[in-house]
């Protein structure tokens, strides 16, 4: 990847973005991303979708959103020194990447601008911590980059999946870009 075209870049998803042509091997995500992230961004204003590109091409996406946590939900070990009142978190509710661009390390560029969004959150507005509803498939990738499962309150989704809420902590991931350094963005 070492020409400009080459190069991937990470932004906000545009209303004038194709998105018929991303596929990536989970209907699911593909049908949100073609028919509804745009109209939850534009119209709706409850989600904001960022995507990877490589020229013309979108190689993944992910869509975040703010949201609250009540401190007593989670783990003894996670809620120390925590106020009882709901706390701003940064919510990670979808990501993935076309067929044709896995394995190639998209999905953790998507995921580092995501955290640093959430430290910015945290400058800018409050951020504790970023949670993430992944899929059953997707645990085993959160869990590699520090994220651990937390119950939450569980809806009824029928014979569907429920994702799986996985944290990590705003103190985490500001140690973790300290000692790498910020690059995503």
């Amino acid at each position: 990847m070492s020409s400009a075209a080459q190069e991937i870049r990470i932004r906000r998803l545009d209303p004038r973005d194709d998105r018929t042509r991303f596929r990536s091997g989970n209907i699911d995500l593909d049908r949100f991303f073609q028919r509804y992230a745009g109209q939850n961004q534009f119209r709706h204003h409850i989600g904001t979708t960022y995507v990877a590109t490589q020229g013309d091409s979108i190689t993944g996406f992910v869509t975040v959103s703010s949201g609250e946590m009540v401190a007593e939900r989670l783990p003894k070990a996670l809620r120390k020194r925590l106020p009882a009142y709901p706390l701003p978190i940064l919510r990670i509710a979808r990501l993935a990447v076309d067929e044709r661009f896995q394995g190639h390390g998209i999905g953790r560029l998507l995921l580092r601008a995501m955290l640093e969004l959430a430290l910015e959150m945290r400058d800018r507005i409050g951020c504790t911590d970023v949670v993430v509803d992944a899929k059953p498939d997707a645990v085993s990738f959160y869990s590699t980059l520090g994220f651990k499962a937390i119950e939450l309150v569980r809806g009824a989704l029928g014979d569907r999946p429920e994702p799986i809420a996985m944290l990590l902590p705003i103190r985490q991931i500001e140690a973790a870009v300290k000692k790498t350094g910020r690059s995503a963005g």
